[in-house]
């Protein structure tokens, strides 16, 4: 499909400007790859290479329509508009305080840049002599990975998404750049969580004990097939107050068998053949 028409259905037509470096992006890519190779068919590139010129541009551009129009998800979208923009070489340059403002944290763009030149610092004293003259850290997603741990640090939401669409990575490589950087960096932006001991935890344990299928072991732990659970314990009490009542009840029998004992009445029936009606007679 002609980029030009594609341009059309994205109300980009009537900037040219965009068009033929939309045009020229594409050329390149053709150039240098196949573009199938990552799984990006002719309709999603035009459409990439149209969103990589507006955003150089400075042009609006609807991502909603074009991720529609490229008949892929947004996150299939997402991944091969970063696959694709890498392979070409464009890389996005991502300003700390344009992205604090972008995302409304501006109280943390100087915790981001000691956090980034800490950074660099302790990640090259950590490699050998003979790779630190090939290390780049212009890549935006270590900015992004910077600016995401310190505003979690201070408790601040950001869109974790959004940010690496910002930046133009993936979440595998986003991921293991946070990774490294919150272990070479913990004291900076290391957010520690102690698990508390289930036996320190005290809370309405009581009302776990009284459910017959909660055991209490001796370790502090519970287990379904505890024979001294709270259920069969009650229930052996029921048991042990019906002997009690029970050999009470025999006892006094036997001490006064006369008031134990009941006058046992014998009575008989008879029937009159002459009646239609049956009538219970009791003989005295």
């Amino acid at each position: 499909m002609d980029i030009s028409n594609i341009a059309r259905k994205l109300d980009l037509s009537n900037n040219n400007l965009v068009v033929r470096k939309a045009a020229e992006i594409r050329r390149l890519c053709d150039a240098q790859f196949d573009s199938s190779i990552i799984g990006v068919g002719e309709i999603c590139k035009a459409v990439i290479c149209l969103e990589i010129a507006a955003s150089r541009l400075q042009v609006i551009f609807d991502r909603q329509a074009a991720v529609k129009l490229s008949g892929m998800s947004e996150k299939a979208y997402t991944r091969s508009f970063n696959s694709l923009q890498n392979v070409i070489g464009f890389k996005i340059k991502l300003n700390i305080k344009e992205l604090a403002i972008q995302f409304g944290c501006v109280r943390i763009i100087k915790s981001v840049q000691t956090i980034l030149s800490s950074y660099k610092e302790r990640f090259l004293a950590s490699l050998p002599a003979s790779r630190r003259a090939n290390a780049d850290f212009t890549r935006p997603v270590f900015t992004a990975a910077a600016f995401y741990l310190c505003a979690k640090k201070q408790k601040l939401k950001v869109d974790k998404l959004r940010l690496i669409e910002v930046c133009g990575t993936s979440e595998s490589e986003f991921s293991c750049v946070s990774t490294s950087m919150t272990d070479l960096c913990f004291d900076c932006v290391g957010v520690s969580k102690e698990k508390k001991d289930a036996k320190d935890v005290k809370g309405n344990r009581e009302l776990l004990d009284v459910l017959p299928g909660k055991r209490r072991l001796d370790d502090g732990g519970y287990s379904s097939d505890d024979e001294s659970s709270c259920y069969k314990r009650h229930k052996k009490m029921e048991e042990a107050k019906y002997e009690d009542w029970k050999s009470t009840v025999v006892d006094s029998i036997k001490k006064n068998p006369e008031k134990g004992a009941k006058k046992v009445i014998q009575t008989s029936l008879s029937f009159s053949k002459k009646e239609e009606t049956k009538e219970l007679q009791v003989e005295s």
